[in-house]
């Protein structure tokens, strides 16, 4: 089937690639994909299959197989871009502005509309069923995974596993990647305001310097990682925006708002290092006369693939792509919402390439310059309907 199965994808490349060009050109923010979902209703639709709108801007759809197992496969997706803007000459960049497509999820919708087109046309080999999940809003809290989940999207079929596939610009086209166990991190977003007392800067002896005190705060909460957090726990606290409501150089302001990232990979970890940050930001702004106001915003949770259902697909992978073609990742600290759904039910996210420097394709994504090598989209469709085709019909 694997033989099939290339061939199929080969077939519809460059059909797969117009599509994606088009998702491109046309950017969407997150829970805004309204004209991206419609794109994927039309071509469901067009498939003979039945579509379904979940979370607003969501989509979803049933290729029923030959019925010889209740076993049903989730494949996943996401829609949105980000507020980016692109700075490339390809003819198919960015035409909204302000708004580009760099982290690949124009990449993943294509392949898995696809990995669609592919798997109803040998739906009778299909020993399960396979459920599409077009989701919205992954670039924004609370994460579209969540919103879908508590619309029931895991079940009504019930799903018993499910794929994400996501672009990887540090791995050559034509290979993927896979990591059992833990692969990627939780991440919160942490809000603080330094209240202090302003005035001229030539009178700091007046003032209660809100500037000074955040570079304080912000040099003690480093502790946080460097002597709180155990060594074998991967942790990493980074601030990323600083402001102040001042005006001038010789202003000293009244406050100073700073915001920032805490990932890792331990949940009691996660939540005792959140009292931390707020406990150790109150008492430094107090010692020097401050007060600090933090506001810490709970993000998505860490991403944990399935032991059982990664081993599967790697063996299925090294099948149809080779063995040399399947490379094995290390921990990532970047955050991805799949993670609900790897809480929810057994998962696997993998890694496709997208990277050739022969094409000057090296930029990494999040990046108005990322692009990738579009002779991943081939891979893209065809690995993902290999992988649910393999699960369906060698699971138990």
């Amino acid at each position: 089937m694997e033989n099939q199965i290339k061939a199929l994808a080969q077939s519809i490349k460059n059909e797969i690639i117009e599509i994606r060009h088009h998702i491109h050109s046309h950017p969407e923010l997150s829970f805004e994909e309204e004209n991206t979902a419609q794109l994927v209703e039309k071509f469901l639709s067009d498939l003979g299959l039945e579509t379904k709108r979940i979370g607003k801007t969501g989509v979803w759809a049933m290729i029923k197989g030959n019925g010889k197992k209740q076993t049903t496969v989730a494949l996943r997706a996401d829609l949105d871009a980000l507020p980016i803007q692109e700075k490339s000459n390809r003819e198919y960049a960015s035409k909204n502005p302000g708004v580009m497509h760099a982290c690949g999820h124009d990449v993943h919708t294509s392949s898995l509309l696809g990995a669609a087109k592919i798997l109803t046309q040998i739906k009778e080999h299909l020993d399960g069923d396979v459920k599409l999940i077009f989701q919205p809003g992954e670039e924004k809290l609370p994460g579209g995974a969540s919103i879908l989940i508590k619309e029931g999207v895991l079940t009504n079929p019930k799903v018993d596993a499910i794929i994400g596939q996501h672009v990887m610009p540090f791995i050559h086209t034509g290979k993927v990647g896979f990591r059992k166990g833990l692969y990627m991190a939780s991440t919160d977003e942490i809000y603080i305001t330094i209240h202090g007392k302003g005035g001229h800067g030539a009178m700091p002896h007046l003032c209660i310097d809100p500037v000074a005190v955040s570079a304080q705060v912000i040099v003690a909460l480093q502790q946080v990682v460097s002597r709180k957090a155990q060594p074998i726990v991967p942790t990493v606290l980074t601030f990323g925006k600083i402001n102040s409501d001042g005006g001038a150089t010789n202003i000293i302001p009244n406050a100073v708002s700073f915001e920032g990232t805490l990932r890792t990979l331990n949940e009691p970890w996660r939540a005792e290092c959140k009292q931390l940050i707020t406990k150790i930001a109150q008492l430094t702004a107090e010692a020097y006369g401050a007060t600090a106001e933090v506001r810490i915003e709970d993000g998505y949770p860490f991403l944990k693939n399935d032991e059982a259902i990664t081993d599967k697909l790697i063996l299925s992978a090294q099948k149809y792509m080779g063995e040399q073609q399947v490379e094995e990742l290390d921990i990532w600290m970047a955050a991805e919402d799949f993670a609900f759904y790897s809480q929810s039910v057994p998962a696997c996210f993998y890694r496709l390439g997208t990277r050739n420097e022969a094409k000057g394709i090296v930029s990494p994504v999040h990046t108005n310059t990322f692009d990738i090598d579009e002779d991943a989209i081939e891979t893209g469709c065809g690995l993902l309907a290999y992988l649910a085709y393999d699960f369906l019909n060698k699971s138990n």
